[in-house]
């Protein structure tokens, strides 16, 4: 369960509002900047459907479960409001992200048809996957180095936070499925994580690669380049696989890997005083 003394936070701030962002704004690295770009096209609609599916089973919360959700849902907006921005500029240097965007509605369409508890479960899987991320982003510097301050700056504060509320779609799940057997509860969200997974990971590399053509980078030696960029170095995907296979255990919850200590030093590199950063939002309805 998640620990006891941990709050969680919604911390109010825009970056990148009044600059522009390099096309490549990665370190001048497309491969880099295809990876983040392609995630980022996801955010918007994707973190819109996570606050559906977990709003969707809060009645009968217990206090402390329904408070969780009201502050998930309001760190949730607003990554996507920062995140839409962050596209937004993505498109203002140059690139067409029309053909990701229509991937993620034809998914977001077929993910809506499913029943609530499927759709809860396919939450609870991608919040798995965006806290390993997270976690491996703010432990490692490698793979923000070099890469443009505004853009750095939105991902580790996405990153805080999606460690900080990474068990609310799980106890929003063990609440929802309190009458289940042990046994089907663990093979609905295993079946589930497989086929989010294998959408997931399909997905960002066709999105990675249509960026890529988009910047005249095309063939096998392009598919190379961004298969080592991801799995060898800095291997930001086969960094996370262990963290993702513990999803399987019997007796897993996020909070077995209390990895707060990434939100404390993030915190502490925040500069006193910068703007928005301790402005205390109200907790979305």
């Amino acid at each position: 369960m998640q620990p006891a003394d941990l709050t969680i936070t919604p911390r109010d701030r825009r970056f990148g509002r009044d600059e522009k962002t390099p096309r490549w704004w990665h370190g001048g690295d497309p491969y880099a900047t295809a990876f983040y770009n392609a995630l980022s096209v996801t955010f918007p609609k994707g973190e819109a459907f996570f606050v559906e599916s977990v709003r969707a089973f809060r009645e009968g919360a217990d206090p402390r479960l329904a408070k969780e959700i009201k502050a998930f849902t309001t760190q949730e907006a607003i990554h996507s409001r920062e995140h839409a921005a962050f596209n937004n500029r993505v498109k203002d240097s140059g690139y067409d992200v029309a053909p990701l965007d229509a991937y993620v509605d034809a998914r977001m369409e077929i993910a809506k048809a499913r029943p609530m508890i499927v759709q809860l479960a396919a939450t609870m899987a991608l919040e798995h996957f965006t806290a390993i991320l997270a976690h491996e982003l703010l432990a490692n510097p490698k793979h923000l180095e070099g890469a443009d301050k505004a853009s750095a700056d939105l991902w580790r504060w996405h990153a805080a936070e999606e460690i900080e509320h990474k068990g609310v779609a799980y106890d929003t799940w063990l609440h929802a499925t309190k009458d289940w057997t042990r046994w089907k509860r663990w093979k609905v969200k295993a079946l589930v994580m497989v086929d989010v997974t294998r959408h997931f990971m399909a997905g960002r590399a066709e999105a990675m690669m249509e960026l890529l053509r988009q910047d005249g980078i095309t063939g096998a030696k392009a598919k190379w380049k961004m298969f080592r960029y991801a799995f060898v170095s800095p291997g930001m995907a086969r960094r996370v696989l262990g963290m993702w296979l513990t999803y399987f255990l019997p007796r897993f919850h996020p909070w077995q890997h209390d990895d707060r200590t990434l939100i404390a030093a993030y915190e502490a590199s925040v500069p006193n005083g910068e703007e928005t950063f301790a402005k205390k939002v109200r907790y979305a309805a």
